[in-house]
């Protein structure tokens, strides 16, 4: 039997996917006007630092509107050839925007290693506006995006891809000032290394929480044990086994289970399970199955053949 939340859940998380939908398009068009202005500045300064920002702000941009299409898919009901819905669909955004980020990390370093033999005049007061201009309205963004960030992996990954922009801007408006007191070229590409070796850490760890979910691993901070056991403290639960454990997508947590119970408690033991596992662990969709005789398969992981 599967258990969901309830109504008044079900409408909050209406309110907070619609909430999110306009924040993400706020976003959006933020972000465009930097990107602008970062190509514009970058082409006019001479700065590699500036145009490295603006690669990142286009793949800010490109994350974003992955993740506003994957919370507009994700509000898609579930139908017969899609039972889940398409919640799924965050996976693979969160996927496609931290290899996006691999590969403008790679062009970064490629840039930077050119420019570090031949550094290049960078006009510093331009570099200076516009990285200050991108820095605050990356904040506005993060601002507006970070609320929303520690549930769900997607939009954890936009809010990175803004984050590190931000860093991104304070790193080349010192190296602006830097520039124009010393009129030291060279730290231009040192600071687009910088910029570079900062994606990498957020895309990297982005990309295995995507993954992780991708091949429905147990979810972060979950012990299949710990439930286990909590399980096994219901009264009229004599033994559990065939326990799956998997994520949907980064906010919702499935499970699935077999218990063996005492004669005539399978209905009440179903409910007490459900609502044990959400309460306490966060899972919200359950699949329970009571047998009051023993299992054939009574392995706690039930290995599936091919």
């Amino acid at each position: 039997m599967a258990h969901d939340g309830n109504d008044h859940g079900e409408v909050h998380a209406a309110r907070s996917a619609r909430a999110l939908t306009r924040r993400l398009g706020f976003a959006m068009a933020l972000t465009g006007l930097v990107l602008v202005g970062e190509v514009v500045g970058g082409i006019l300064s001479g700065s590699l630092a500036l145009l490295s920002d603006a690669a990142h702000v286009f793949m800010d941009l490109f994350a974003l509107g992955l993740t506003l299409g994957a919370a507009l898919l994700a509000r898609l009901g579930p139908d017969d050839r899609r039972t889940f819905g398409w919640h799924r669909a965050e996976v693979f955004a969160a996927l496609a925007n931290s290899l996006s980020l691999f590969v403008i990390i790679f062009i970064i370093l490629r840039e930077a290693y050119f420019r570090i033999k031949a550094p290049t005049e960078v006009h510093s007061l331009g570099l200076l506006i516009v990285a200050s201009v991108g820095l605050v309205v990356n904040l506005i963004v993060a601002l507006g995006l970070r609320g929303h960030a520690h549930a769900d992996i997607n939009i954890r990954g936009a809010f990175l891809h803004v984050l590190g922009d931000a860093g991104a801007s304070v790193a080349v408006i010192a190296g602006g000032v830097i520039i124009a007191l010393t009129g030291w070229n060279i730290v231009d590409p040192i600071l687009s290394v910088g910029i570079g070796l900062l994606l990498f850490w957020g895309a990297g760890r982005l990309f295995l929480d995507a993954f992780h979910i991708f091949i429905e691993g147990t979810p972060r901070g979950i012990s299949p044990r710990a439930v286990a056991e909590a399980i096994n403290g219901i009264d009229g639960v004599q033994d559990v086994h065939n326990l799956h454990i998997w994520s949907i997508c980064s906010h919702i947590s499935a499970i699935s289970v077999h218990c063996r119970v005492d004669s005539g408690r399978g209905p009440e033991v179903t409910h007490a399970v459900a609502a044990l596992v959400n309460d306490r662990f966060g899972i919200s969709h359950a699949t329970v199955q009571t047998e009051e005789a023993p299992c054939k398969d009574t392995n706690f992981y039930r290995k599936l053949e091919h």
